[in-house]
């Protein structure tokens, strides 16, 4: 880990720091202890092998329930590739969130004094996450909390289904591009606070077949008691496929633009109105439902 550590914080733009695809390293007690988050300086790539020759990729684990983020980008164009993130929660905790939310529940303190842990976090411009397994993460696996032109694709993300949290990929006041990655066993796949300026394109990706709630999200003004029905700025959802029986897509209030939900399968639903909830300014058009059209 030392080693690790130093190689991180002498590189420079351009560099990439890579980790053999045997390696494994244990992070828990360094979390727990000294609340370590490994940074990685702007443009620098921290990467793997994984999927060369059989390869996994180096695995990096953490099983302290309280992981405020196990990697972090420092400055823009920072890259995450070839990695297994493995978080310490993979579960879904119903029991839990009905006794903190159900009738005559404990409410919100009550909720969080289970802790929730993050895999990627981010607050600055331009971070790409490609070819990683991420899994296990309480709150979300990648959490966008800022910054602009964030590219996440050809991912494992799966297992983050803490009922209540539990994102694949989770944005705040950030915009980012998401495709081609495999999404599984999650509460939402992809979800955003809504807020101005929180926008995402997700296209080609796929819904294997297990979702604790609708996959794909975006908050609106109710959900942050904010006064508004604002539901993020610009959304657009096309030519992915949602195998999960769940309600595929669930816009909870109205964008500042647009939402655009084109080319998508919903093998598991008769129709794009059973597949998509949404109110003003969404616009689905070109889906297709139901078992696949043969080919002729």
């Amino acid at each position: 880990m030392d080693q690790l550590l130093d190689a991180l914080k002498q590189a420079k733009r351009g560099d990439v720091v890579y980790l053999p695809g045997d390696v494994e390293m244990n992070l828990t007690a360094l979390v727990y202890i000294d609340r370590l988050v490994i940074e990685i300086p702007a443009g620098v790539t921290l990467a793997s092998n994984r999927g060369e020759q059989g390869s996994q990729g180096a695995l990096l684990v953490c099983d302290a329930l309280d992981t405020p983020g196990v990697l972090r980008p420092m400055g823009p164009e920072a890259r995450v590739a070839g990695l297994r993130l493995q978080g310490p929660n993979n579960r879904r905790y119903l029991d839990h969130h009905k006794r903190s939310f159900g009738k005559g529940g404990k409410g919100r303190d009550y909720y969080y004094k289970l802790p929730t842990s993050q895999g990627i976090v981010c607050d600055v411009p331009k971070l790409t996450v490609d070819n990683c397994e991420i899994s296990g993460f309480s709150h979300a696996g990648i959490y966008l909390r800022g910054g602009d032109g964030h590219y996440i694709h050809h991912n494992y993300i799966h297992h983050c289904q803490y009922n209540g949290l539990g994102y694949g990929v989770c944005h705040a006041d950030a915009q980012s591009v998401i495709e081609y990655n495999l999404f599984n066993w999650n509460r939402h796949s992809i979800a955003g606070t809504g807020q101005p300026g929180c926008s995402y394109t997700a296209r080609h990706n796929v819904e294997l077949g297990e979702s604790l709630s609708h996959c794909f999200d975006m908050h609106g003004g109710r959900d942050r008691n904010d006064g508004t029905n604002i539901a993020g700025t610009t959304i657009r959802i096309e030519n992915n496929t949602f195998g999960a029986a769940r309600l595929p897509i669930k816009i909870r209030g109205v964008p500042e633009q647009r939402c655009d939900v084109t080319k998508n399968w919903f093998p598991n639903h008769r129709s794009p109105s059973d597949a998509v909830v949404a109110g003003n300014k969404t616009y689905a058009s070109d889906n297709a439902c139901g078992a696949q059209p043969e080919v002729r």
